[in-house]
């Protein structure tokens, strides 16, 4: 898993602003601040759909390259970028009997597999969509 660096940006009565500095024409933008990790996830997502994988930069690097807008208040966050395959693995996961109840049942509510609802919230849990 690789993390892209993004520009998280506010001016006032506005929404954030959320750009990445490796990525030209990557964006998003999220109306609270739970929202911006996981929305700044799905634009990772999205422009990699029409872009070759490409190598993130250090911290030292993008922070040099956006130096003004740090000082100016703005900020930068570690954003995953998980890339999606068809391919699919089993594994074996062990879980305490009452909690594997409960995710059987919350799978079961929202019509997904076990497979299906273990797989959502990791990536949920990655994104920061809690």
């Amino acid at each position: 898993m690789k993390s892209f660096l993004a520009l998280v940006q506010k001016d006032e009565d506005s929404a954030f602003g959320i750009s990445f500095p490796d990525l030209p024409g990557c964006f998003s933008a999220a109306d609270e601040e739970k929202d911006i990790l996981p929305n700044a996830a799905e634009a990772l997502e999205l422009w990699f759909e029409d872009e070759p994988l490409r190598h993130p930069r250090s911290l030292h690097e993008v922070a040099a390259d956006v130096a003004n807008e740090l000082a100016a208040g703005a900020f930068l966050i570690a954003v995953p970028y998980i890339r999606r395959t068809s391919k699919q693995r089993r594994v074996n996961v062990s879980l305490d009997a009452g909690t594997l109840d409960a995710v059987d049942t919350a799978a079961t509510q929202l019509g997904l597999t076990r497979s299906g609802f273990l797989a959502m919230a990791a990536l949920n849990e990655i994104r920061g969509a809690h």
